[in-house]
C-alpha cells in the first residue's frame, strides 16, 4: 500500500496541526496504521497508532493526552490531531502500516511494513 502524510508545518508552541494519511488502495482497511517522528540527529520514534478497525489505539508517553490518532477506512485515510504543541515536538512525521494488528509494545519501525514520505513539523517556542 502507497502511503502519503501531509498536513505539516510551523507552528506557535501551544498551538495544534493536523496530519492526515492517505492510501491509495481500498485494502487500506486491512493495515494496523502508526505514526513516527524523527528529529534531527535522533532515532526515528513511535509516536501513535491504531488497529485497523479503529478501536484500539495506543500513544507514547510523550504524546498521550494531547495528540489523538484516527482513521476512516471509507476515505482510505487516518489522522494525527496534535494540540499543545512543544517544540521537542518537532520531527519529521511519518505514517506507516503493517499488515497485523498492533498492540501497546508494536513501536518498533521495523514492525512497520509500508512507509509514507514524511511532513515536517516545525514548533516554535
Amino acid at each position: 500500500v502507497q502511503l502519503q502524510a501531509s498536513g505539516g508545518g510551523l507552528v506557535q508552541a501551544g498551538g495544534s496541526l493536523r496530519l492526515s494519511c492517505s492510501a491509495s488502495e481500498r485494502s487500506f482497511r486491512r493495515y494496523s496504521l502508526g505514526w513516527f517522528r524523527q528529529a534531527p540527529g535522533k532515532e526515528r520514534e513511535f509516536v501513535a497508532s491504531i488497529n485497523f478497525d479503529g478501536v484500539n489505539t495506543y500513544y507514547a508517553d510523550s504524546v498521550k493526552g494531547r495528540f489523538t490518532i484516527s482513521r476512516d477506512n471509507s476515505l482510505n485515510t487516518a489522522s494525527l490531531q496534535m494540540n499543545s504543541l512543544k517544540p521537542e515536538d518537532t520531527a519529521v512525521y511519518y505514517c506507516a502500516a503493517r499488515r497485523f494488528e498492533v498492540v501497546s509494545t508494536t513501536i518498533r519501525p521495523r514492525e512497520y511494513d509500508y512507509w509514507g514520505q514524511g511532513t515536517l513539523v516545525t514548533v516554535s517556542s
